[in-house]
């Protein structure tokens, strides 16, 4: 029903140049089908979030007596117009991102169309020093890959040189927003990739690839305008083009990633045949080689091949340099965002934070919260360990410090003691740090703490130590948020069941010279005030409907914080799969992106179906 809704799309723009009357008739098709699809649950995310030049606009959920939605019934052209490149951009970003093929087979070598689409995923991002796949295909084409991303739904210039160039490669399709293009510069991708693979992916026939994809490839002698044209629209354009001088032949741009497939990718993927052979030498008690461990589509697959005695890192040198530019995006994402939809900074925010995305992305958790609290990480040169950390003034800041309640899991206890100490080093000076409270929110909790456990009878020491408690988790030597046994066993009768649950399970302190104090009153305190509960993925090789540790961990912060003090705390995603990208979004337009891109997908059901009792099992 989305491809049907994605050629309704198209259509709309085919018949807006050459049949305008038919145009009514065709708003009405897409409508209904969105109703059908329930699409109309995401306009909320759709509008009012995506700048139109000199204005958004917003969705106020009221219907017309014909159930037609008021917004809706009161669109002009032009505003219709929007709505079709709102939801273009989306359906754009739905049908490119990532979903599993089946799930993983020991011993299992990927062929054929699996193989090829497997490439394509490990080079959507730049691997070290090789650029990424994606981004050269584009560049080739005249694009830049970032801009197009990042406004999917706008429309193409006519008067655009790089368009004529499309329309006489690839006159089957149709082109008339960013979303075509990325649709496109996907398809070359595994065009490209394809044509390796009738080779046997031998390095010789790279180049050869790329002329017959490219056939006619753009360049500033066969595709741009005469220097001498005296129309200069035809080369100024808020359309994401490259500078002519930064134009090379697409031959030159892809080389790089095509040979890293064919000298590097597919000899690694076709050693995970080696995995059995490596279990049962691990049964019998023998070496296992080791490799590195990560996620290889997040521009890691110098990971694989896989069956390997997979080692971390180095514990000590967490937050990486490259995790505290990832954090830093995360945190300033996070802080826009509620910026919007607030128009204020918020003051406190919860961080559910895992040691396994640790170890995968060297600390971008870490570095987020490190980044909210106005400190920044400070590296040994020689070792590139932590060895401290210092705080931003407020001035080079340019905003207040946000308040962090860290919700730790029993893994993550284990592995990072030291990390642990860290963070509570750093809440705990910025909490003493002599500065305003309406420009450091971690003071003000603290202060308005302190005051309570004086009042409770502590002693000036063990008030301001508990007053500061940032650090949450179980209790030494238990695992988990105590959510899942009230499911499973349906020993609940409100949200409120759920709360005392997760209060009970993760109220123990951690940090500086306390291992799981027991601080359920202070959880609950710090918890009341939080005003967003932020869970951060990074990667797309799962998702939040893959693990019930996701509702354990980030919907039961949500829930327990909304029975704690009646309010409906701001649910956001970090999406930090793309480390040169993150991102933030609403938990609801993650689920809304999973749902329709993987669970309801005609071709993730037909992957996982091919495990028999096992597909059935991920299924339910």
């Amino acid at each position: 029903e989305l491809a049907t809704l994605t050629q309704l799309v198209d259509e709309y723009y085919q018949v807006e140049q050459m049949d305008p009357s038919k145009l009514p008739l065709i708003q009405q098709q897409i409508w209904q089908l969105m109703q059908q699809t329930n699409l109309d649950r995401d306009i909320t995310e759709l509008m009012g979030k995506i700048d139109h030049g000199d204005h958004t606009h917003e969705w106020d959920g009221s219907y017309t007596d014909d159930g037609t939605p008021l917004t809706l019934a009161e669109m002009n052209a032009t505003d219709f117009s929007h709505l079709l490149e709102d939801i273009d951009g989306y359906l754009c970003e739905l049908g490119s991102l990532q979903i599993r093929d089946g799930l993983h087979t020991l011993g299992y070598i990927p062929e054929g169309d699996q193989l090829c689409h497997l490439l394509r995923a490990l080079t959507r991002i730049p691997n070290g020093s090789i650029p990424s796949l994606r981004a050269e295909v584009a560049a080739g084409l005249g694009f830049e890959l970032e801009t197009l991303l990042a406004e999917r739904g706008q429309r193409l210039e006519t008067s655009d040189w790089r368009l004529d160039h499309l329309k006489q490669q690839w006159p089957e399709r149709s082109y008339a927003t960013h979303a075509d293009v990325i649709d496109l510069i996907d398809d070359l991708c595994l065009q490209l990739i394809q044509h390796l693979a009738a080779h046997n992916f031998a390095a010789e026939t790279v180049e050869p690839a790329i002329k017959t994809v490219f056939k006619n490839p753009p360049s500033p002698t066969n595709s741009l305008p005469n220097s001498n044209d005296p129309s200069p629209h035809l080369l100024i354009s808020s359309s994401p083009h490259l500078p002519i001088s930064n134009l090379q032949s697409p031959i030159s741009n892809l080389q790089s990633p095509l040979t890293f497939i064919c000298t590097t990718l597919v000899p690694l993927i076709r050693r995970n045949g080696d995995e059995i052979a490596n279990v049962l030498n691990a049964l019998n008690g023998g070496y296992v080689p080791a490799g590195p461990a990560g996620a290889p589509t997040r521009g890691m697959a110098h990971i694989l091949p896989t069956g390997r005695n997979f080692y971390a890192v180095d514990p000590q040198a967490i937050p990486s340099q490259a995790a505290w530019r990832v954090g830093q995006q995360l945190a300033d994402e996070l802080i826009a965002r509620y910026q919007d939809e607030e128009n204020d900074f918020p003051e406190s925010v919860g961080l559910s934070i895992w040691g396994t995305s640790a170890m995968r992305t060297h600390g971008d958790d870490i570095a987020q919260c490190l980044a909210l609290l106005g400190v920044r990480p400070v590296w040994q040169a020689e070792s590139r360990r932590v060895k401290t950390f210092e705080v931003i003034s407020l001035k080079e800041l340019g905003r207040p410090r946000i308040d962090v309640l860290m919700r730790i899991s029993g893994f993550f206890r284990d592995a990072f003691p030291h990390l642990i100490e860290l963070m509570d080093e750093a809440a705990h000076r910025v909490a003493l740090l002599d500065e305003p409270v309406d420009q450091n929110f971690v003071r003000k909790h603290f202060l308005q703490d302190l005051a309570g456990q004086l009042a409770a009878g502590r002693t000036d020491e063990e008030a301001i130590r508990r007053a500061s408690y940032r650090i949450f988790g179980s209790k030494p030597g238990s695992y988990g948020a105590g959510i899942l046994p009230l499911i499973h066993e349906q020993n609940w009768q409100n949200e409120a069941d759920f709360a005392e649950a997760y209060v009970n399970w993760g109220g123990y302190a951690y940090g500086q010279n306390i291992y799981g104090d027991d601080a359920r009153e202070e959880f609950k305190g710090v918890l009341g005030g939080v005003q967003i509960a932020v869970k951060n993925q990074d990667n797309r090789e799962h998702d939040i409907f893959d693990s019930d540790d996701y509702l354990q961990y980030h919907g039961g912060m949500i829930a327990t914080i909304r029975a704690l003090n009646g309010r409906n705390p701001k649910s956001y995603f970090g999406d930090n799969s793309n480390p040169e990208k993150a991102q933030v979004h609403t938990l609801q337009h993650e689920a809304h992106r999973v749902f329709r891109s993987r669970v309801v997908n005609p071709k993730w059901i037909e992957s996982i179906k091919r495990h028999g009792y096992k597909g059935a099992l991920e299924l339910a």
